[in-house]
């Protein structure tokens, strides 16, 4: 799995008083997230039954070029900046292997 494309999913339960700074905040950290070479898309949807519910979806080139690689990179940096009042908020954080194209 470490060589191989990976997807990493993240839940996040956000209140509704803090929704729309969610939903911007991360909006406008797909920029520095979609210029690392190791991401390779984004995306993310709300719950329809339970708007308080989001999922996110980031495919990545492999393990080690998301935990290593970008981590490390001035992109993380700037990714993090964004997202970083959201990290109480995280319900479930994991990389998953791809079984279908």
């Amino acid at each position: 799995m470490e060589n191989a494309m990976i997807v990493e999913y993240l839940r996040y339960k956000i209140d509704i008083g803090r929704q729309s700074d969610f939903i911007s905040d991360y909006k406008a950290a797909a920029s520095p997230l979609l210029a690392s070479p190791h991401a390779m898309s984004f995306d993310m949807c709300q719950c329809v039954e339970e708007p308080e519910q989001f999922v996110l979806r980031i495919e990545w080139t492999s393990a080690d070029d998301h935990l290593k690689g970008f981590r490390g990179s001035q992109e993380f940096r700037e990714f993090f900046a964004h997202i970083k009042p959201y990290l109480n908020d995280i319900e479930e954080m994991r990389h998953y292997e791809r079984l279908t194209d």
